[in-house]
């Protein structure tokens, strides 16, 4: 298992995913997601495991601007180059990924 949490100090969502991680002993990876973000092929990898809607956090202030880009390709492009609009944790094992916080899913990669 290589467990890799993309996540940001000030949420409580990753907080409880690293604690989550902790408790059961299970060696991870925690990477600022706002100091040093993803690489291209993670966020391929991530929204190729759980959709590129389900990545974006709706709250961001640049919400409405991303919504109205068309092509896929664009909002991937926005995605990379401003982190802060991921929702927080993304949780990676391998080629599964999960958003937010998800212990019934983790449980199963124990």
């Amino acid at each position: 298992m290589n467990i890799q949490i993309f996540g940001a100090s000030k949420c409580f969502d990753t907080k409880k995913a690293e604690r989550y991680f902790k408790e059961r002993r299970i060696k991870y990876q925690y990477i600022d997601l706002f100091r040093f973000g993803m690489s291209r092929g993670e966020l391929n990898s991530v929204i190729t495991a759980v959709g590129l809607d389900n990545i974006v956090n709706p709250k961001d202030q640049d919400y409405e601007l991303f919504m109205h880009l068309a092509r896929k390709e664009d909002k991937i492009e926005k995605l990379f180059e401003i982190p802060e609009m991921l929702k927080t944790p993304i949780v990676r094992n391998g080629k599964q990924a999960t958003v937010g916080y998800c212990p019934d899913i983790w449980k199963n990669w124990e």
